[in-house]
């Protein structure tokens, strides 16, 4: 009979990076994130197993939808990297994009049935003084077209039904809003917003507060922080590229991502503690104390990632501090027989 214990450090597999063979593809599976310049027409789901096929990845997912007809920035989490996407999911987001005044539809943006029409008789300070007032804190009613699920369904889902259900607002926050050109009824802009920020629904609730009404024409991400095009791929570089030049262009090693998170350096012993389930005492040092099940990364003496986890108060020791592992990563696994 066997089962899976955590290794202690030094008896467990190195954590892998990207080896590869003559040619440039990959020998050893790929462990971190990857930019995918995402183009429209493809759904999300599809884009990411495109990125896993082609990496011949055991595990892909992405850290936040892209509308089909959406384009850029998909960051792909490819092996080990799945099992820490909420670390970096809450970044602040930038696109660009072009709405038209004058047209209500049901998606909030041109794709979807047209509801109304209404004559456009703004200007462009207009539109610019009524963007300042949708900037800050604000309440926001997902659109029927999200991925957001309600009652246990997905509303888009939902929406090809032709079934709309109540929302509740939730709030979100917008940074800015830049006009990059402005020729009514058309105007595209660049907005900087909290993850969660529905742009179709900024441009719709803009036409309303206009009296015109508005939907989206394009929508691009261009960031999610710390993430940016400036480091992806395109699908045809993806498939034409040998795999080392991808990953160099595009690919961020999971240790190198993780550097997002305060670290905790394990001396030999409590590495060892963390590779077979222990809660070692350590030294916090600048790192956060109960903040939150993924608040840390541990890592060994050699930097390499084992696990992340929590630091919290050790109640029968004052002032001690321990390390609490709540994702191990497979090479801080070993198999006892």
């Amino acid at each position: 009979m066997s089962r899976r214990v955590p290794a202690a450090a030094g008896g467990g597999e190195p954590a892998p990076a990207a080896t590869h063979a003559p040619g440039g593809e990959a020998a050893a599976p790929f462990h971190g994130l990857l930019c995918l310049d995402k183009p429209p027409g493809l759904t999300s789901h599809d884009a990411v197993m495109r990125v896993r096929r082609r990496l011949q990845s055991p595990g892909a997912g992405h850290l936040g939808t892209l509308d089909p007809s959406a384009s850029g920035l998909l960051v792909v989490a490819m092996g080990a990297a799945t099992r820490a996407i909420p670390v970096w999911q809450g970044g602040e987001k930038t696109y660009e994009a072009t709405l038209r005044l004058g047209v209500i539809t049901r998606s909030q943006d041109l794709d979807g049935e047209v509801l109304e029409r209404r004559p456009v008789t703004v200007d462009e300070a207009r539109l610019r003084a009524a963007s300042v007032a949708l900037t800050g804190d604000l309440e926001q009613i997902p659109p029927m077209v999200s991925a957001l699920k309600v009652g246990g369904r997905r509303l888009h889902a939902l929406a090809r039904q032709g079934v709309e259900v109540e929302r509740a607002p939730r709030r979100v926050h917008v940074a800015s809003w830049e006009w990059l050109g402005v020729a009514l009824p058309d105007a595209t802009f660049r907005v900087r917003c909290s993850s969660g920020t529905y742009v179709r629904t900024l441009a719709h609730d803009l036409g309303m507060a206009l009296g015109t009404g508005a939907a989206i024409v394009t929508l691009r991400r261009l960031r999610s922080e710390p993430f940016g095009l400036d480091h992806s791929v395109t699908l045809p570089e993806l498939e034409a590229l040998p795999l080392d030049q991808v990953l160099r262009r595009a690919g961020t090693p999971l240790d190198e991502a993780l550097g997002v998170l305060p670290a905790v350096t394990l001396d030999g012993s409590a590495a060892a503690s963390i590779g077979t389930g222990g809660r070692p005492l350590v030294e916090p040092g600048a790192a956060p104390v109960a903040g939150g099940a993924r608040s840390v990364v541990l890592r060994d003496e050699a930097g390499r990632p084992l696990a992340l986890g929590e630091l919290l108060a050790d109640p029968e020791r004052p002032g001690r501090v321990r390390a609490c592992p709540q994702v191990v990563f497979p090479w801080a696994v070993r198999v006892v027989r």
